[in-house]
């Protein structure tokens, strides 16, 4: 069986997000699929999503709620979980099938080339998949000393790729992001839906606008100055995947 995780904190993304998600990796997988989700509070929670507690981390408060907490999940034992784990942001929309993101490179690291950092060896964790034991020292190294890692590095996607040389990344087609390579630049941005390319699998949604944003076309923005040409029109294939 194959294992889909996910990990909600905090309440910038509600129980809607983790259902949404679970109803599209279900739709999008052939094979037989756990799909489990770390949480402070699963109220609202589909009763088809397995439910774990955050697994426990030595982490500075100031940095606590913030992607940081995602090495949490390269502990091992991690709550009874083996095998290699297919890791998806709450804020994506998977709009292909998942299937191949278990049989390309099986057991090793894999994950998003990050797209503002085309010229480095840098992923982008919206999306990767690990093997549960396998460089445990992500874990341990930050878990025993925080404060090192975090005046070494600047996000944890950074420090995870600086641990994994060896890491590879996705065929490029697969995993988009919304802003980066979907958006129309200025002017046509105001004019022209973004396209959803037909071999993407996984749209990801940096920063902003979220997907509940960018499907009616607006872009939550409060400085005036970036208004004048941070927009997107109303993007409709997002409501026929994000459900």
């Amino acid at each position: 069986m194959q294992t889909v995780i996910c990990i909600k904190w905090g309440t910038r993304y509600g129980s809607d997000y983790v259902n949404r998600l679970y109803s599209m990796v279900k739709r999008n997988t052939k094979n037989e699929t756990r799909f489990v989700c770390f949480t402070d509070d699963a109220t609202g929670v589909d009763e088809g999503v397995e439910i774990k507690p955050l697994p426990e981390i030595n982490i500075p408060d100031h940095v606590a709620w913030t992607p940081w907490r995602k090495l949490s999940l390269w502990q091992d034992p991690l709550e009874g979980l083996s095998g290699d784990l297919l890791f998806l942001d709450l804020d994506l929309v998977v709009t292909g099938n998942l299937d191949d993101f278990f049989s390309y490179e099986p057991g090793r690291y894999a994950v998003i080339h990050n797209w503002t950092q085309p010229n480095l060896q840098i992923g982008n964790t919206s999306c990767f998949r690990f093997t549960v034991g396998k460089h445990t020292h992500i874990f341990d190294q930050f878990n025993a000393d925080p404060d090192k890692v975090l005046s070494d590095f600047r996000i944890e996607q950074q420090y995870i790729s600086d641990q994994i040389p060896d890491q590879v990344f996705w065929p490029k087609d697969w995993c988009l992001s919304f802003k980066h390579n979907l958006m129309p630049r200025w002017p046509l941005n105001f004019f022209q839906e973004p396209p959803l390319p037909a071999d993407a699998r996984i749209i990801a949604f940096t920063g902003k606008p979220d997907p509940e944003d960018a499907v009616i076309g607006k872009w939550p923005e409060k400085n005036f100055i970036k208004k004048s040409y941070k927009h997107v029109r109303p993007t409709k294939w997002i409501a026929e995947h994000w459900r």
